[in-house]
């Protein structure tokens, strides 16, 4: 083969930020298919295509892929809460909390296979930074909200809590609810929680 030959040739791998997708991709779908604890570190890498050895070069053990998936599913959760929140007008924190719980709902539906696989069905410390990281996110639409004297709320850090909490804990008993559909579900925790913020 000749020198002009070997540089036009593709290249032999992929980017690592592609390898490492696959490998999550390969991951989350087994993990949905036959659960964490019957998929192996072997299953993963079969459905990626690659070497045990380049799963090793990304993580440690099958629990850090799991780590990963949550981070990847909070990530997206949060920018799609974010992106909803920021299209609002800066000041209208009423407007922000809305979308708060409209896109919470919405989010948490259209996943909700993979949020209860990665944050039910497979054990987790109750006090973990994917969880922080959503408490974080609406204590600081409450601060700012009393700040700007949209409402009054002395202790952000429990209504935060109260707010997301109560958020999931209506989102999981969709299916038995006879008051509220995945349609109407947001606009009735707005309303709700408005009262909680007077």
């Amino acid at each position: 083969m000749s020198l002009a030959e070997q540089t036009t040739d593709k290249p032999r791998t992929k980017p690592a930020e592609v390898r490492l997708e696959e490998l999550m991709n390969a991951a989350e779908a087994l993990f949905l298919d036959k659960g964490f604890d019957a998929t192996t570190v072997s299953d993963i890498v079969k459905k990626a295509g690659v070497a045990k050895g380049t799963y090793y070069h990304y993580f440690s053990a099958k629990t850090d892929v799991l780590n990963a998936l949550r981070t990847r599913y909070m990530d997206w959760y949060l920018d799609k809460i974010d992106s909803a929140m920021n299209a609002c007008s800066q000041q209208d924190h009423r407007e922000k909390l809305k979308q708060w719980c409209e896109i919470s709902v919405i989010a948490y539906v259209e996943k909700q296979q993979l949020h209860d696989m990665l944050f039910h069905q497979v054990f987790h410390q109750s006090s973990n930074i994917h969880e922080n990281r959503a408490l974080q996110q609406i204590q600081t639409l409450l601060i700012v909200g009393t700040e700007n004297k949209t409402w009054h709320v002395t202790q952000p850090e429990l209504t935060s809590t109260l707010i997301y909490h109560g958020m999931h804990a209506a989102v999981d008993n969709l299916g038995h609810s006879e008051e509220y559909t995945a349609n109407t579900l947001g606009p009735m925790l707005y309303q709700q929680f408005t009262q909680l913020l007077k």
